[in-house]
């Protein structure tokens, strides 16, 4: 199927033998190469399709962003302009990381700009959470070892997410690897500029305070981390697992599965409301996570060997004892210059009274 990209078509679905939309006639390839397929999602800024290159032999998927704002007002329409066309400019930085889908092209087309994108074929956690249910700490620990070090490379590149969810992170199917997705709330700062009042953005169940004041930090992409941690330990929203009577958190009550006292610190340092308590770096949090005394849960006790039946732990008693009186026989009658030879067998025939085996084994026994 092929999929026509004009926001006002009234039916966009055409074969994929042809050019042109049947319904419109507008293009169907950009660029003369990339073809929609189907819609796969839309947010704030625009619509996200799955597409195919057909420039390549054998025709990889790729992803098509295409900017439209839902809201049309012209400051709002100007700012998300901004956010797309920033978007571009993250992914082509960033793309480089092998955990960041790669920008492949970004242009204007009858007027919409559109930027073309990897495709990561994998599902979102909160696919994942859906269909396998909550996560333990094991997966969490997992989680956040590779989400902390992406995000340490993009905070090195001066850039923050501010709208990490489990919607924007993909396990892509291949390889279980996790990929970080959606940066078009991303934002570049760099010395002063942190501290600069903006827009609000980002999801509101994951924001930290001062990003829903429009004063995002390094730190705030660490909080929202640390809500989606918790939000896949329990399957429950965010906004249900803080108490604002008492102004915390409140999630190990919804726990599903034990975690332990060193994840549970690091996941309430990296939800602390204040600032100056919060981890202030990816590099901070991967420290503690990874320290020695970091474990993870204690894992089923192994169940006890079964323990010796009583007859046999009262059959070797029995049978020690007999050999203690034996080997004293022995040495009585070795004392007086009888045979050894002869005395062994002599006793050996008395054991084998006492020996539950031996009689066993014996005709008529």
């Amino acid at each position: 199927m092929s999929y026509c990209l004009n926001p006002s078509c009234p039916n966009p679905q055409n074969s994929t033998t042809t050019n042109f939309c049947v319904t419109c006639g507008s293009k169907l390839l950009l660029r003369e190469r990339y073809r929609a397929i189907k819609p796969i999602g839309q947010g704030g800024f625009g619509r996200t399709f799955l597409a195919i290159d057909e420039d390549k032999p054998s025709k990889p998927r790729c992803v098509i962003k295409q900017f439209f704002p839902l809201v049309q007002s012209a400051s709002s329409a100007q700012k998300a302009a901004e956010l797309f066309n920033q978007e571009a400019i993250q992914l082509d930085e960033l793309g480089k990381h092998s955990q960041i889908p790669e920008l492949l092209a970004y242009f204007t087309q009858d007027n919409q700009q559109y930027l073309i994108q990897e495709f990561i074929d994998g599902q979102t956690l909160s696919q994942e959470l859906n269909q396998k249910g909550v996560f333990n700490e094991t997966q969490i620990r997992q989680l956040l070892n590779d989400l902390l070090a992406i995000l340490q490379f993009v905070h090195s590149r001066q850039v923050m997410h501010r709208d990490i969810k489990p919607d924007n992170i993909i396990r892509k199917n291949s390889d279980n690897k996790l990929f970080l997705v959606d940066f078009g709330a991303a934002k570049t700062t760099a010395g002063t500029a942190l501290q600069k009042t903006g827009t609000s953005i980002g999801s509101p169940e994951y924001v930290a305070p001062e990003q829903s004041r429009g004063k995002a930090l390094f730190s705030s992409d660490i909080y929202s981390l640390g809500v989606t941690c918790i939000h896949l330990l329990t399957k429950m929203s965010p906004f249900d697992l803080y108490n604002l009577e008492e102004d915390t958190w409140i999630w190990r009550e919804f726990l599903q599965h034990p975690v332990s006292n060193s994840l549970s610190t690091i996941l309430d340092k990296m939800l602390e409301n204040a600032i100056n308590k919060r981890y202030q770096s990816a590099a901070e949090v991967l420290k503690d996570l990874n320290s020695p005394t970091s474990v993870t849960p204690s894992q089923p006790p192994v169940k006890n060997p079964l323990p010796t039946p009583p007859t046999q732990t009262k059959n070797k008693a029995a049978n020690s004892q007999v050999d203690k009186e034996l080997e004293e026989l022995r040495s009585q009658f070795l004392g007086t210059g009888t045979s050894k030879s002869q005395i062994d067998i002599e006793l050996d025939e008395v054991k084998s009274q006492f020996d539950p085996k031996t009689r066993k084994n014996q005709p008529g026994s």
